[in-house]
């Protein structure tokens, strides 16, 4: 059989590696790579999977392709079947392709969790959500905290994002922020505060060797994953969280349905700042997809300093996979602005490369910047666009340090986030099922 991936840089190598990679019976002919999935036009030097991760039948490697070129690729090569491979993706999106590819002469396919998770040594607490942007990053430090103190040896891994080099992150191993000198801004958010609580984060391209390597050093690993992707291991717990702020985004997006359908439980997060029939609405969607345990929570935020920016003229900061293919409207940093009564700037006037070229492509965005950052040339643009602002201060909704990365006069004060239950706390969480991980 004569196979394409379609993919986006992650969870399409792990289903090849998984699925595909050392059968006789199948050739995998391509991937494509998916336009403006991340946030940006990130030029990436790989243009094809390397054969030391392809494996037998591969000599040299699988070529990465521009998804416009699926229906060329088809006839081609021939291809007898397209599988669909990333994620956050609504279901017109995903049968688009579907026909795109049909329409070509080829087959379509999906894999489901059966076929893509991994049995791992140690229990795994997955935490996944039915978008990005929903808090689980926040749950997800939540649970490692909390089961760190209560002795257990924890380590993180987070779905891929195998920005550069792929052969040299075949397993990536984040202890402190010195190993994060090399990576994105989008790695950074993800990683930092993890690495900040003394928490071990593994990712990378072969996610066997990446939980073999987390299992080696931990008793039980918290699966942090990103946009709304599937959990890569067979979970001993599964918790999934839904958005009252996009209550229609509950259901309708690929795999955050699966999720949601899934879980072992669901959590209702960001109900502080929905109105109660958006609570209502996501409460009943969720009661007719699964039996799952419900629990409900706030998402609160903090400022560094808050008396600093009040009534002052600010430029908010927030994080972009949320704000662009996550479609939400603003993060942290528009909340802490609207509470302290500070104005916020308008970027665009400002915004110059390819930080202009972002704010053009996602036109709804008000008055906020995302933070921008996949290559030296968008860190630049996005230190010169927050240089030309006539701003106060700089508010940081992104959940890495903005400040370790840019180098701007506008000083920075942080708003983050953090996840309270209406019942309990994490401790409260983990007796509930801490049974059901050991």
């Amino acid at each position: 059989m004569r196979l394409l991936i379609m993919g986006a840089a992650g969870r399409d190598y792990h289903d090849f590696n998984t699925v595909f990679r050392g059968r006789e019976d199948v050739n995998v002919v391509a991937f494509t790579q998916a336009p403006g999935q991340n946030l940006g036009e990130l030029e990436t030097t790989n243009d094809r999977y390397p054969a030391s991760l392809a494996g037998d039948g591969y000599p040299n490697g699988i070529p990465i392709e521009p998804e416009a070129r699926l229906e060329e690729l088809i006839d081609d090569h021939d291809v007898d079947q397209v599988v669909f491979s990333y994620s956050d993706i609504s279901f017109e999106h995903v049968m688009e392709a579907a026909s795109r590819a049909e329409s070509a002469g080829a087959d379509f396919r999906l894999l489901g969790p059966d076929s893509i998770q991994l049995s791992v040594d140690v229990p795994v607490l997955a935490v996944n959500a039915v978008r990005t942007g929903c808090g689980k990053s926040q749950v997800a430090r939540g649970v490692a905290t909390e089961l760190d103190e209560r002795g257990h040896e924890v380590a993180v891994v987070r779905e891929p994002m195998p920005y550069g080099d792929l052969e040299t992150r075949r397993v990536q191993r984040f202890a402190d922020r010195d190993d994060l000198e090399d990576v994105t801004i989008e790695e950074r958010e993800e990683f930092e505060q993890h690495i900040d609580r003394g928490h071990v984060v593994f990712a990378g391209v072969d996610y066997a060797d990446v939980f073999a390597a987390a299992a080696e050093e931990a008793d039980v690993i918290v699966w942090d994953g990103g946009n709304n992707e599937l959990a890569f291991a067979e979970p001993n717990l599964h918790v999934v969280l839904v958005d009252p702020l996009r209550p229609d985004h509950t259901t309708g997006y690929h795999p955050g349905e699966t999720n949601l359908r899934r879980a072992d439980v669901v959590i209702s997060n960001k109900e502080n700042s929905a109105d109660k029939k958006a609570i209502e609405q996501v409460e009943s969607t969720v009661r007719e997809l699964t039996d799952a345990d419900r629990w409900h929570a706030d998402s609160v935020v903090t400022v560094d300093g808050p008396d600093r920016i009040e009534g002052t003229r600010v430029l908010v900061v927030e994080d972009g996979p949320t704000l662009t293919h996550g479609d939400a409207d603003y993060g942290a940093g528009t909340i802490a602005a609207k509470r302290y009564d500070a104005e916020r700037v308008d970027p665009r006037p400002h915004a110059v490369g390819t930080v202009a070229e972002t704010l053009e492509n996602y036109p709804r965005l008000d008055r906020l910047l995302p933070a921008v950052g996949y290559s030296d040339e968008q860190i630049a643009d996005l230190e010169a666009t927050i240089e030309n602002m006539d701003a106060d201060y700089v508010i940081a909704g992104t959940p890495h340090d903005l400040g370790a990365v840019v180098d701007i006069d506008i000083p920075i004060v942080r708003a983050r986030y953090r996840v309270e239950f209406h019942d309990g706390d994490f401790g409260d969480f983990l007796d509930a099922y801490e049974s059901e991980l050991f």
